[in-house]
Parts: C-alpha cells; sequence; structure tokens
C-alpha cells in the first residue's frame, strides 16, 4: 500500500509539472497562476503545496530535470568516446541543438525562459538562481576545454573563459533566435555545421588566445 502511495505521489508530480510547462508556454510566467496549474493538472493547489513552494520552485524543477539529461548523456559518451572530450563536448553541444527542436519539452522550457518569464518580483529568486548556474556552466565548460587541451584538440594557450564565454552565448543565441523565427533557418539540420564552426573559431581564432604579457621598457 506504502508503495502504491508513493507511485501515486510521484505521478501526480509529473502531472504538475507537465501542466506548469503547458501553462507557462501558453500565458507565460506572470500571466499563470497555481490555480491554473492545478486546474489544468487535474489536482488540488493543496496538492502542488505540498510538492512544491511556489512558481519558482515549480520552473526549477522543471529546468534542473531537463538539464540532468544533458548529464546523464555527458556520462554516456564519455563510455562511448574515451579520451576524446571535443568529441564529447561537440555531441552534447548538438544534441542541446537538436532537442530543442524535437524535444516539446525542452522546447517549450527553452521558450519559457527566453520569451515568456519576466525576472522581476516573485521570480527574482530564479533571476538569482540561474545567475549561479551561468557562472557554473563557465567553469564547467572551461574544464573540458581544459581537458581537450591536454589531449591536444584545442591549442594550449587557448583563453579558456573568454572561450566559455562564446560559447554559451553563440548556443543560447541560436536557440533563442531560432525559437523566435523557426522558419529563418532549420537549426536542426544545421547543428553539426554549427557547432564545428565554434570548434573550429576556438581551434584557430587569434582572439581567444592568452596574450604574452606586455614587455617592460628598459
Amino acid at each position: 500500500m506504502a508503495r502504491k502511495t508513493k507511485q501515486q505521489a510521484l505521478e501526480t508530480r509529473q502531472q504538475i509539472l507537465d501542466a506548469a510547462v503547458r501553462e507557462f508556454s501558453e500565458r507565460g510566467v506572470s500571466a499563470t497562476s497555481l490555480t491554473d496549474i492545478a486546474t489544468a493538472a487535474g489536482v488540488t493547489r493543496g496538492a502542488i503545496y505540498w510538492h512544491f513552494k511556489n512558481k519558482v520552485d515549480l520552473l526549477n524543477e522543471v529546468w534542473e530535470l531537463s538539464e540532468s539529461k544533458i548529464g546523464d548523456l555527458e556520462i554516456e559518451y564519455q563510455a562511448k568516446f574515451p579520451d576524446n572530450p571535443l568529441r564529447i563536448l561537440r555531441e552534447i553541444l548538438i544534441y542541446i541543438l537538436t532537442a530543442t527542436v524535437d524535444d516539446c519539452r525542452r522546447r517549450a522550457l527553452m521558450e519559457i525562459l527566453f520569451h515568456k518569464c519576466e525576472f522581476i518580483g516573485e521570480m527574482m529568486p530564479l533571476h538569482e538562481a540561474r545567475k549561479v548556474l551561468y557562472l557554473e556552466s563557465y567553469e564547467r565548460i572551461e574544464r573540458v576545454l581544459l581537458d581537450s587541451m591536454e589531449h591536444g584538440q584545442l591549442p594550449a594557450d587557448l583563453h579558456t573563459r573568454r572561450a566559455a564565454i562564446v560559447l554559451r552565448a553563440y548556443v543560447t543565441g541560436l536557440m533563442e533566435n531560432w525559437l523566435f523565427t523557426p522558419e529563418s533557418f532549420d537549426l536542426k539540420a544545421e547543428a553539426g555545421v554549427l557547432v564545428d564552426t565554434f570548434i573550429e573559431m576556438a581551434q584557430l581564432s587569434p582572439s581567444l588566445r592568452m596574450k604574452p604579457p606586455a614587455q617592460k621598457d628598459s
């Protein structure tokens, strides 16, 4: 009986998350109330408060579920492409772009975060949490770039923080632009070429190199 109750709680939690994504995507975050989500999920407001504190908590959970998929893929690719960190990075970036097209949940989440969420008022805690995630993502990207450098796949003098900033801006910009005008280019078909463009930039661009220290006048 206890097992069944736990399973029912997990199913209810998933219903709420699915409904939240749909409602946020259709109405925008600010215009969506917990009552709207409860109605769409077929549960009571009390059921939502049993699982989540508020809308910020709900949206954070949806985001974390989406990001956990990328973490799982990284582990899978590490086993598939051992000692090839640049290939792993390439495959993950291609997945991120193609999933924006093919994965309905991820696409809706990206639309919410880019175009349907105002980081003001009750959503300010989400804004602060996202800032922390951005800084952490730069560090994660830098670790992969450093690993690629150690394997001789990227230049030894690559400016890793600058490259990480460019990479994040490049990928999020591609997703945001495509979501706003999907008819403007085929993100899925071009994903591999677009990712290779960044890799070539990291390998060849003089602007992504560490500058030697300035010589002092004698």
